[in-house]
């Protein structure tokens, strides 16, 4: 039986969760909705406040699907209800990020400015503070839509071994490689 398939969901006070005949699963709660449609084998039910998420078979495309299909529900409960947060910093001389709405221009060492649209579910914010690399701050429900967005971001400049510049995530630790060594001629 898979470890994470097996287990409930369980579904906050302000959370609802309603299941379509062709198996659609929506969920709605305060930050917003979120539905995902759902293998047609996999059976998902709502009994005294928690979801659970059952397989017919023990075939391996029955297990496989029975433990993505739970996780995938139990980040959608998660979204609605709390919301998902990823933070960035900018690190690197004379590299800057502004917004405008979900327009976001970053300046990261290129010789033009990149200008990227923010898609209109996730909210964004930028800020430069004395001291502090520039950062960026993007809230969401959706978590699979936040991480493909954050890896676009991260994409246009990834963080370099050698002085550790670029975008990163915050917290994130970049292992540093030592550069060449002046050494004499033989």
């Amino acid at each position: 039986m898979s470890r994470i398939g097996k287990m409930p969901i369980p579904l906050p006070s302000k959370v609802e969760v309603s299941v379509a005949s062709d198996n659609t699963v929506t969920v709605k709660g305060p930050k917003g909705s979120l539905s995902q449609k759902v293998d047609p084998d996999i059976e998902v039910s709502v009994e005294d406040g928690t979801l659970l998420v059952k397989r017919p078979t023990e075939q391996k495309r029955h297990r496989s699907l029975h433990g993505l299909y739970r996780a995938l529900i139990n980040n959608m409960v998660v979204g609605v209800s709390e919301g998902y947060v990823r933070e960035m910093d900018i690190v690197g001389v004379g590299y800057r990020v502004e917004n405008q709405g979900n327009l976001v221009t970053f300046t990261i060492g290129y010789s033009h400015p990149i200008i990227f649209a923010i898609p209109s579910e996730i909210k964004v914010t930028t800020g430069m503070e004395k001291g502090l690399p520039p950062f960026i701050r993007l809230e969401g429900t959706d978590k699979e839509l936040l991480g493909q967005v954050c890896a676009k971001i991260r994409g246009f400049r990834k963080p370099e071994p050698y002085k550790g510049k670029g975008i990163r995530f915050k917290g994130e630790i970049v292992r540093r490689k030592a550069g060449k060594t002046a050494g004499g001629k033989k």
